[in-house]
């Protein structure tokens, strides 16, 4: 008969890591992102549709080419997903009770919004692959580096928008959240299409302070191999302050 050593049974209540919390919850929510419809008709679909029929249909001028409007529909994806889609995943989720029993199972406040931009990085990659792949049948083409480069652009976006996300949906009531989430994603592609359409993505000026304007620009020097230094300063610099204040002022209720 197999005998066991005395603490095999013994109880270990001690909390798991907070990198273990943090990758089951980025598990959690990558499933749940991926699972409904709505998001990916926003993260998807709609890009998808924006950048085909831009492509197509000279809406944006005659003179703004697939190397424009390939990065200004990253950018409305990376809004879509981390923005539109987190803020009212989440307002919802505590309008139902669902935070709540999340924060009382004792998953810290950091772990959540951590597992939830983690997640928002993976569908983000997922989407630009498959936009990547409809640019290339459209004409667009850059190297290696360049794709690397605009990728890391991309993802610090992604997690700026999240954080924006995080900031409305966990603090103001789900029904106001549904109407200004959708209201913003509007303003903020209205802005970034206007830009696009009146002198181009290269040199905004005072525009690129607007985070949409600033992330397309931002992915429009990256696709050409240079750094955007001044882009990259306001992505943080948003995305910071939004992270900031969603920790404080996040509401499981």
């Amino acid at each position: 008969m197999h005998s066991f050593s005395t603490d095999t049974f013994r109880p270990a209540p001690n909390p798991a890591s907070f990198a273990r919390i943090a990758a089951a919850q980025t598990r959690m929510e990558t499933a749940l992102i991926m699972r409904h419809g709505e998001q990916l008709l926003l993260n998807i679909v709609v890009p998808l549709a924006i950048l085909i029929g831009a492509s197509v249909v000279p809406v944006l001028g005659e003179d703004r080419g697939i190397d424009e409007i390939f990065p200004m529909v990253l950018a409305v994806a990376a809004m879509g997903s981390g923005f539109t889609g987190q803020a009212i995943a989440v307002a919802f989720d505590r309008r139902y009770g669902a935070l709540k029993r999340l924060g009382a199972s004792g998953v810290p406040r950091r772990a959540i919004i951590v597992g939830k931009i983690a997640a928002i990085a993976i569908v983000t990659l997922l989407q630009a692959i498959l936009l990547a792949i409809a640019a290339a049948a459209l004409g667009f083409s850059t190297g290696i580096v360049a794709y690397l480069l605009s990728a890391v652009v991309l993802l610090l976006s992604a997690a700026s928008f999240t954080a924006f996300g995080l900031l409305l949906g966990g603090t103001l009531a789900a029904e106001k959240v549904l109407g200004l989430g959708n209201f913003f994603w509007l303003v903020l592609l209205g802005v970034v299409g206007w830009v696009l359409y009146s002198q181009g993505l290269s040199s905004n000026g005072a525009w690129t302070i607007v985070p949409s304007v600033a992330v397309a620009s931002g992915l429009t020097e990256s696709l050409r191999g240079t750094i955007p230094i001044t882009e990259l300063a306001v992505i943080l610099a948003w995305g910071l302050g939004a992270a900031g204040l969603a920790s404080k002022k996040f509401r499981f209720s």
